[in-house]
């Protein structure tokens, strides 16, 4: 891992009034739907789960392959092996697409995590994607109006920033996790790609696993564990000074 360590002390907002509001591990998630939709209760979405993972292992089992649409090799690990639900229904090995699947007007993709060594169906929130990807829209009308300038809030991690919200137009887009329900906010690298921030929610996985973490793991893993639910739209973390903290990518 190539952390660079600074003499600074790097404390994302972390309120410990807030830890014991947070995920508990191993609980189903309800999750967040897009506006207009009916929210499934965590039985469904584990129910959901469990059928599209016993129909990936059977399709895999009989066809030596995975059902999955293809994917350039940048993109991110949370947003890469989108299950084809379509193929699967088609060629009978799933009866029914679940209700959360965006094929059927819900808010998740269902995606596979770990396909070379033990293949695992996960879901991506597309309404942290859309968020997003709305904020990372508005950051470079921004850039391209100023002459590559950016809405640089303050340095809250290395080489990470929070956005100046009023500068760059994004005040009333607003993101609660997948995991809490509480509210997300949105960091920026120096090139201006944005990033959802999930230091709230590791710091509570991490606390409910004895308070301790394994030093240069990545500590999304955490968060893979505890829910359904893959942290997209995320960098990296690693456990520094006592708190989970975004390695930059640049």
């Amino acid at each position: 891992m190539s952390f660079i360590r600074r003499e600074k002390k790097w404390k994302p907002q972390i309120r410990a009034g807030l830890l014991a509001a947070f995920i508990l591990l191993g609980s189903p998630l309800t999750g967040c739907m897009y506006p207009g939709k009916a929210q499934q209760t965590g039985s469904s979405y584990r129910e959901s789960v469990q059928r599209v993972q016993a129909a990936v292992e059977d399709y895999r089992q009989q066809e030596g392959l995975l059902p999955i649409l293809n994917a350039d090799e940048a993109v991110p690990r949370y947003e890469k092996f989108v299950i084809d639900l379509k193929k699967l229904q088609e060629t009978g090995y799933l009866e029914v697409i679940p209700a959360a699947a965006f094929e059927k007007g819900g808010s998740a993709y269902f995606l596979i995590l770990d396909e070379e060594s033990r293949p695992t169906v996960k879901l991506m929130d597309l309404v942290t994607v859309q968020k997003v990807n709305d904020v990372q829209r508005q950051i470079n009308r921004f850039k391209s109006g100023h002459g590559g300038r950016l809405p640089v809030g303050e340095e809250i991690y290395p080489d990470l920033f929070t956005i100046d919200a009023r500068q760059a137009g994004t005040a009333s887009i607003t993101l609660n996790s997948i995991y809490s329900g509480q509210p997300l906010s949105f960091i920026m690298d120096r090139n201006g790609a944005v990033y959802a921030d999930y230091s709230l929610d590791i710091m509570s996985a991490v606390q409910k696993n004895g308070g301790s973490s394994e030093a240069g793991t990545d500590l999304r893993l955490q968060l893979e564990q505890a829910s359904y639910y893959v942290p997209v739209k995320s960098l990296p973390y690693y456990w520094v000074d006592g708190q989970p903290v975004p390695q930059s990518p640049l």
